[in-house]
C-alpha cells in the first residue's frame, strides 16, 4: 500500500490505481493460497474469490465490488491511452484497498 499511497501523494495517479489493484490482488492470491487455488489469470482469480468466500458469507460482497471495479479500472488506466484517471477515482481505489487488505476472513 505503501507504493499506492506514494504515487497518489506525487500526483502519479495511474500509478496508484494500478498498485491498489495489484495491492487486493496478490491479498487475495495469498488468501486463496490457503485453499491451495492459485491461477494466472486475474478474472479465474476473481471469481474462485467470490465463489468460495463472498457468496458463501466468509467476505462480505463489498469487496468483491471493490476487487472487481478495480480489476476493470486498472485495466482501462493501464490499456486504454485515452483513459484519464481522476484524483478522487485513485483516492477511491486506495481507500478500498486499504479496507480490502484490513478485512478479515470469517469462519
Amino acid at each position: 500500500m505503501a507504493d499506492s499511497q506514494a504515487a497518489f501523494d506525487e500526483g502519479r495517479l495511474a500509478t496508484s490505481i494500478n498498485r491498489s489493484y495489484y495491492a487486493m490482488f496478490h491479498m487475495t492470491r495469498a488468501l486463496l493460497a490457503l485453499d491451495g487455488f492459485d491461477s494466472k489469470k486475474h478474472s479465474t482469480i476473481i471469481g474462485y474469490f467470490n465463489q468460495h468466500y463472498v457468496a458463501t458469507g466468509k467476505i462480505a460482497v463489498v469487496y468483491n465490488k471493490y476487487l472487481s471495479n478495480a480489476f476493470q479500472i486498472r485495466n482501462q488506466s493501464d490499456y486504454n491511452d485515452f483513459y484519464v484517471v481522476s484524483r478522487d477515482e485513485a483516492k477511491r481505489q486506495l481507500d478500498n484497498a486499504i479496507a480490502f487488505i484490513q478485512e478479515r476472513v470469517k469462519d
